[in-house]
């Protein structure tokens, strides 16, 4: 399979609740409300809202997002982006416009760091 190949893909205008557990990549346009889990790449399209818990190898995040986010790997905000929570992740991209607010803990899980609550405010 391609790095970047989809597997499974929630389109614009549906709506889905309860728990997702998938491997490779999965793209979310609509609404999702729920748990979310996979080492895989999570998408969340620039029309998406998705609430609850996710916890995932790499997120890239377009739309909204509100709740507990853990990614392993990378997470990208671009500029349309809004994450509202709590956010965990090693590696943190941010567009500029993009917002998020919310208490944010990078490093590794092996790390002694305590999170800092910080808020980002980008854009207008």
């Amino acid at each position: 399979m391609a790095r970047d190949e989809i597997n499974a893909f929630l389109g614009a205008g549906t709506s889905y609740e309860g728990r997702l557990e998938f491997k490779g990549s999965v793209r979310i346009d609509g609404a999702f409300k729920g748990e979310i889990e996979s080492e895989g790449t999570l998408v969340i399209g620039k029309e998406a809202l998705v609430e609850g818990t996710i916890s995932v190898g790499q997120l890239i995040v377009s739309g909204r997002v509100t709740g507990t986010v853990t990614a392993s790997g990378k997470t990208t905000l671009h500029k349309t982006a809004y994450l509202e929570g709590q956010l965990s992740s090693p590696k943190l991209v941010m567009e500029e416009g993009a917002v998020l607010e919310g208490q944010i803990q990078m490093g590794t899980k092996k790390s002694e760091q305590s999170a800092d609550v910080i808020e980002f405010s980008a854009g207008a």
